[in-house]
């Protein structure tokens, strides 16, 4: 069953009277979250095409009556190119730390204009990049070491050595296939069939390479180390895919372009804190009587330490919440805060002194009990 096509104003969640301060706050909060340079997961693409399309029409106001006024058959009749072709998407993302390319060409290219069929492009290729929080609170540059297969610059990615050439499969014709032709008769008359199977007598490589290149043995290709920087947005969100341009695996068809580099960030094991979003969260162990009278501790954060207050009668696993000194909001503005979970040290061996001084507070909070609190509250 087909999907039903959604109303452009629920797709960017924005009201019918909406802005455009809000229409494009809306569009960059969502394509930023689907944008398929960063999101891999499988409906990333067709999110946001659907998110871009709500906001090509939203965004020019007579587009916009259009719909208004009829719907979606009121813009029916707008190809790609006239709902698209005004919209500049690297300024709409540039100043959201990403280049104005987004990676490499533009995503109205990539996902919105028809192309000619070419040689298939190489495969993709994803590598893990761990940071510490303190580069996902500044953004900055990082370098990226991996391996990956390139052409052989010995033979051009021929595969044969210097002064020779592949000798095309006079079986295949160099296509790499074999077409099987028959005919059957049937009542209607002949009906031929075509059988394509994979060239038998060159596997498929279309040639045969009489005379190797003595580099890659003739593979064509050889195994290289590469390092490259990759500029980590501020606040960038756990393991975001970030999107580089022809550093893939070479094309297995000359002529291909090659695949793209997916590095994924995620952020390094901290022991002073556990990320959730923009928020850090941290856990603070007090005595008793810390919570029972107040205190003051310091605390670490990204830019330093700094003093906290914990007030008189503080519960075990209270939260205080140390505003704006977490990460910063990817993709928005401010930063996200330090939460401190408040947990209470219960002594396990103590003095006769220490029982002692126990006992009178028990005895002095007998009153307190028969109300039903413990003699903390």
């Amino acid at each position: 069953m087909a999907t039903p096509q959604r109303d452009y104003y629920e797709v960017l969640g924005v009201a019918r009277d909406a802005d455009q301060k809000a229409i494009k706050s809306a569009f960059r909060e969502l394509a930023m979250k689907y944008h398929p340079d960063r999101n891999k997961a499988p409906d990333a693409e067709a999110k946001f095409k659907e998110i871009a399309e709500a906001y090509a029409v939203l965004s020019d106001p007579k587009k916009r009556a259009q719909y208004d006024r009829g719907g979606f058959a009121g813009v029916a009749d707008f190809s790609a190119e006239d709902l698209f072709g005004g919209i500049d998407f690297g300024d709409l993302f540039a100043g959201m730390g990403f280049g104005p390319d987004f990676g490499g060409e533009s995503i109205f290219d990539r996902l919105f204009r028809h192309r000619r069929a070419g040689p298939v492009r190489g495969r993709d290729l994803e590598v893990h990049l761990v940071v510490p929080l303190e580069r996902v609170d500044s953004g900055g540059d990082e370098a990226v070491r991996f391996t990956r297969m390139v052409s052989c610059p010995a033979c051009s990615g021929s595969g044969a050595a210097a002064g020779a050439a592949p000798r095309t499969c006079p079986s295949c014709g160099g296509s790499g296939r074999r077409v099987i032709t028959r005919e059957q008769k049937q009542d209607k008359g002949n009906v031929r069939f075509q059988q394509v199977t994979v060239c038998p007598d060159c596997d498929g490589r279309g040639s045969f390479i009489d005379h190797p290149c003595e580099e890659c043995r003739g593979r064509g290709q050889i195994e290289k180390e590469e390092s490259l920087k990759v500029h980590i947005p501020a606040g960038v969100e756990e393991a975001t895919a970030l999107r580089i341009a022809g550093h893939g695996m070479p094309a297995d068809e000359p002529g291909g372009p090659p695949g793209d580099l997916y590095v994924v960030v995620t952020s390094a094991p901290d022991s002073r804190f556990e990320r959730a979003g923009a928020d850090l969260w941290r856990r603070e162990t007090l005595e008793v009587a810390d919570l029972v009278l107040g205190t003051r501790l310091q605390v670490p954060t990204l830019a330093g330490k700094v003093d906290v207050t914990v007030p008189p009668g503080t519960q075990p696993d209270e939260v205080l919440r140390l505003r704006g000194k977490g990460l910063p909001v990817f993709g928005g503005d401010g930063h996200g805060d330090i939460m401190l979970r408040v947990q209470v040290h219960i002594p396990e061996h103590l003095s006769a002194q220490e029982k002692a001084l126990y006992e009178q507070l028990r005895a002095l909070g007998g009153g307190v009990r028969k109300s039903g609190k413990r003699w903390w509250q």
